[in-house]
């Protein structure tokens, strides 16, 4: 069996030898540092019920849309993708193996390659064994008794983990874990009302008018569309939850008056809203989200810029996360301004803003986090979060915001075993960005080891108030 590229110790490290030599120095410095993951998608409930993992195409291909759109878009089929009925998951993993070769030089691959290494212990790259000896290796440690949600956060260091969640959620899973004895990590829930806010959803209407029910307290229209939605946030607060996730289509903030957004309101719930329309009362609801951060405390991100269900066949039989969100083109200067001339300055505000489009970075994303003290840098997000595409993003924003201005690395994933993975791999790229500039005399090498440590740990416990 050959040796997997994912055991060499200096993966993603430099190719120049004296460069490489002070990245190893740093990466140790912050390499067992236990993970804080203040943004991802794992199910609270996966781990609060310690569930089994299913077999490894339903873990590892099925729900992961890095790994199914490369394969798709080498001429497979996306029902031949998902396990289930229909498709064996034997026959769903020796797709993914033929396939292997494809994912050289990807993300997904790179961290595919590391899960098989360092999570399973298969000891050799996939291409040296056959799709049927690594499926059965794979079984064979997911049935094992210490190979449950419980043990593996603790074995991968997890101190922090968030998830995402609907307003109306109960968050039982949340507190259930808080209240374990057994259980010493921190499992934190998300606000995430894309879903009562986007009137373009297909069932914004009907959302809308559950949370009314559940939670304004008495309050109908407008007034109690906001209240519920001002009580739901300090539910979550109550719960445990430091931030409010946003994943909205453009960054565009409106501010409008009580009446300007009412009349909007009452057009979208009775279905005679314009696209204009709704476009307007999203953005007047982003102004609102970062009004009632400023006086709940929950740091507020903004996840814009995708084309969401690009391609309307695939989503109309395999639904939404299915690997056809394309990035494109945004503006953030101009759309974000009306929230920052009331809040961009605000107390204890905090505001981190992803974006999709790297033309942004050094344009517009490095001035505002430069000047406004509430702004601050999200990591590269998605198609965005692989090894060149971070070293391009400290490339470009670092001469004008610095380091302390960005939110530490954000995993953003469904995949609970690639969550190491993700973050080995941030330490290294960062340990290699610092040693260049060490080696360039650009910064000393002692301060260099302040600011790895800053980058890794620092900022996500001080960006997300932990």
């Amino acid at each position: 069996m050959s040796q997997s590229l994912a055991a060499h110790p200096d993966r993603l490290l430099p190719a120049d030898p004296g460069t490489r030599s002070i990245a190893r120095s740093l990466l140790e410095r912050v390499q067992d540092l236990p993970i804080i993951s203040p943004h991802g998608h794992v199910d609270a409930a996966v781990i609060e019920q310690n569930t089994p993992f299913p077999d490894p195409a339903a873990l590892l291909v099925s729900p992961d849309h890095y790994v199914t759109r490369l394969i798709h878009a080498d001429g497979v089929s996306m029902d031949q993708l998902h396990a289930g009925e229909s498709q064996d998951s034997r026959e769903v993993w020796r797709r993914f193996v033929e396939a292997w070769p494809l994912f050289e030089g990807t993300a997904s691959g790179y961290w595919l390659r590391t899960q098989f290494e360092q999570v399973f212990k298969l000891g050799a790259d996939l291409s040296g064994m056959s799709a049927d000896a690594s499926y059965d290796a794979i079984s064979a440690k997911l049935v094992e008794p210490d190979f449950r949600p419980r043990q593996l956060f603790k074995d991968f260091n997890i101190e922090v983990l968030a998830t995402t969640d609907d307003p109306l959620d109960n968050l039982a899973s949340h507190k259930a874990l808080t209240e374990d004895p057994t259980f010493n990590g921190r499992v934190l829930p998300t606000f995430r009302p894309d879903a009562y806010l986007n009137v373009a959803h297909p069932t914004w209407v009907a959302n809308v008018e559950r949370l009314i029910e559940t939670a304004a307290d008495g309050g109908r229209g407008y007034a109690g569309y906001i209240a519920a939605l001002e009580n739901r946030r300090r539910y979550f607060v109550d719960h445990g939850a430091v931030s409010a996730d946003h994943g909205v289509r453009t960054p565009a903030t409106l501010k409008l008056d009580a009446a300007e957004a009412e009349a909007l309101f009452e057009k979208a719930r009775s279905g005679e809203a314009t696209a204009a329309d709704r476009d307007a009362f999203e953005a007047h609801m982003m102004y609102q989200m970062a009004r009632m951060s400023v006086d709940d405390g929950l740091v507020m991100t903004i996840h814009p810029g995708s084309y969401r269900n690009h391609h309307g066949p695939t989503f109309e039989s395999f639904g939404a996360d299915t690997g056809h969100d394309i990035p494109f083109a945004i503006n953030y200067t101009e759309a974000i301004r009306p929230l920052l001339q009331d809040f961009g300055t605000a107390k204890d505000f905090h505001l981190v803003l992803f974006t999709l489009d790297e033309t942004v970075f050094s344009r517009e994303l490095a001035p505002l986090a430069g000047f406004y003290p509430s702004v601050y840098l999200g990591a590269p997000w998605w198609f965005l979060d692989a090894p060149d595409a971070m070293l391009r993003f400290r490339s470009a924003v670092t001469e004008t915001a610095g380091f302390s201005r960005s939110s530490g690395f954000i995993d953003d994933t469904r995949a609970f075993c690639s969550i190491p993975a993700r973050h080995d791999a941030s330490r290294r790229i960062e340990a290699s960005f610092l040693a260049r500039l060490v080696a360039e005399h650009r910064v000393s090498e002692d301060r260099a080891h302040e600011l790895i440590l800053d980058i890794v740990d620092g900022s996500p416990r001080r960006v997300f108030k932990l």
